[in-house]
């Protein structure tokens, strides 16, 4: 009885996994990778001590990260994508930040 409910548990998990495969695109490794680095990229602006850059909002596609939000000044700008550039995995930064001056 213990092993068919690890065999049916397997099974449910493999097919959830083909499943996201399939809707997205993407494999559950790609997705885990994509969120991990959406994560760490989150982590290193929210601890840039120059600015403290948690309103930045980071979606990553495959490691093509995209930054949308607002910053302060075209230096804040080119901090953010130097920062993103710098985590483990990002590909390429696709920076739409936009400058808000106070």
């Amino acid at each position: 009885m213990m092993k068919s409910m690890i065999h049916i548990a397997a099974g449910v998990t493999l097919l959830t996994l083909v499943g996201c495969h399939s809707t997205t695109g993407k494999t559950a490794g790609q997705t885990i990778d994509d969120a991990s680095i959406t994560a760490a990229v989150h982590s290193k602006l929210a601890s840039d001590r120059l600015s403290n850059f948690t309103r930045i909002d980071v979606d990553t596609e495959r490691g093509v990260v995209t930054l949308n939000g607002v910053v302060k000044s075209a230096e804040q700008k080119m901090r953010v994508a130097e920062l993103t550039r710098e985590v483990n995995g990002v590909r390429t930064v696709n920076n739409h930040l936009q400058i808000q001056a106070q």
